[in-house]
């Protein structure tokens, strides 16, 4: 397929729908409930304005931001997600490696389907490993340790999927993780050959950093227990960088920072959590005002364009993150659909800003 073919997020996901199985896309695309949650926030995406100004030089165009160590060359980095080469072999790789060419964060999964420490291998240091708390805590601090062993120096914390939130669209498909293959996952795989020839060469996804003994890990098992204690003992134990991910409730934004968190990325898990949950674009902008402007504040989940990292960053954010989309992207074209997505948004990212007579990411003073 070509990378050509890729003229926005739509595209990606079409090219995508095409050749992905159908319970890998839906694992992909698929959101909590009815997807209420997730087209909610679409639509407050949508209805945030940008106003064009006109006789502002704009010829020279800046769009790095600082982020901790990362001297990022553009403004957005990749969020943290399950099982990446199901969209294509070596997919995990292939975001490292971007990561890496722009120096932005590349959020490294628990539940990845490359080894944590290959990753912040092929990142070149540009790596942040997410976890998740599971069961009593013994697993969660094992992979703790393993990250610091590692080398990553900031460990994202997500807070969101208590329980994991139920997905319809997964369940009619039989998705599990990992793989169970019954008659209707081998019709599908049938159906799909391109995708299907290509996983089987490189070998099929799993979950890799379970592969060494003493790390086992349910993605069904509940994560009910993690509570504020909790918290304080993972910010004793962990002297890097900590962000606190799957926050959109004020109350919550201020005990986290008080109790040393970091940084906070206010997310829904792209809508995948609680079908009634608020818009975390609106969220972003009320915990923005509840903090000031000094406190780090990161954001993903529903932006689609350049146009939208832009919005993020007008509703208070200090750097955006991509999920699904780059997964579709890679499933559209490889390495070539990635390095033609990115690149897309990125121009759309300086389009925006010349429209906005502007030649900078928006800061403090242009929020609104």
């Amino acid at each position: 397929m070509s990378a050509g073919a890729i003229h926005s997020y739509s595209d990606a996901r079409r090219l995508a729908r095409r050749r992905l199985p159908w319970m890998v896309f839906d694992y992909i695309d698929g959101a909590a409930g009815e997807g209420v949650a997730e087209a909610r926030n679409l639509a407050a995406l949508r209805d945030i304005i940008l106003e064009p100004r006109v006789l502002v030089n704009v010829s020279e165009r800046d769009l790095s931001a600082k982020v901790f160590e990362h001297e990022g060359k553009v403004p957005f980095g990749i969020s943290p997600m399950g099982m990446c080469n199901l969209s294509g072999p070596g997919a995990d790789l292939m975001l490292a490696r971007i990561a890496a060419k722009h120096q932005v964060p590349c959020g490294v999964s628990t539940v990845a389907s490359t080894t944590l420490e290959t990753m912040i291998e092929e990142a070149d240091g540009h790596a942040w490993f997410q976890l998740y708390f599971s069961g009593d805590g013994s697993g969660t601090a094992k992979l703790v340790e393993r990250a610091k062993a590692a080398g990553y120096k900031t460990l994202i914390m997500t807070l969101d999927v208590p329980e994991v939130g139920r997905r319809p669209r997964e369940l009619r498909r039989g998705f599990k993780m990992p793989f169970k293959i019954g008659p209707r996952q081998f019709i599908d795989f049938a159906l799909h050959p391109q995708w299907s020839i290509s996983s089987l060469i490189a070998g099929a996804p799993d979950l890799a950093n379970f592969q060494k003994p003493d790390f086992t890990f349910d993605r069904t098992e509940s994560r009910a227990r993690a509570d504020w204690d909790f918290l304080k003992r993972l910010r004793d134990s962990w002297d890097g960088n900590l962000v606190a991910k799957g926050v959109t409730h004020v109350d919550d934004a201020r005990r986290l920072r008080d109790e040393g968190v970091d940084a906070i990325q206010v997310s829904t898990h792209g809508g995948r959590q609680l079908d009634a949950a608020p818009p975390p674009i609106l969220a972003l902008q009320a915990i923005r005002k509840a903090l000031g402007d000094d406190y780090p504040l990161f954001y993903d989940t529903g932006m689609r364009s350049g146009e939208d990292v832009v919005k993020a960053y007008m509703m208070g954010a200090d750097f955006v993150f991509f999920g699904r989309a780059m997964q579709f992207a890679i499933a559209a074209g490889g390495r070539d659909g990635l390095d033609a997505f990115w690149k897309l948004i990125s121009d759309e990212i300086g389009l925006t800003l010349a429209q906005m007579g502007r030649t900078t990411m928006p800061g403090p003073a242009a929020r609104f």
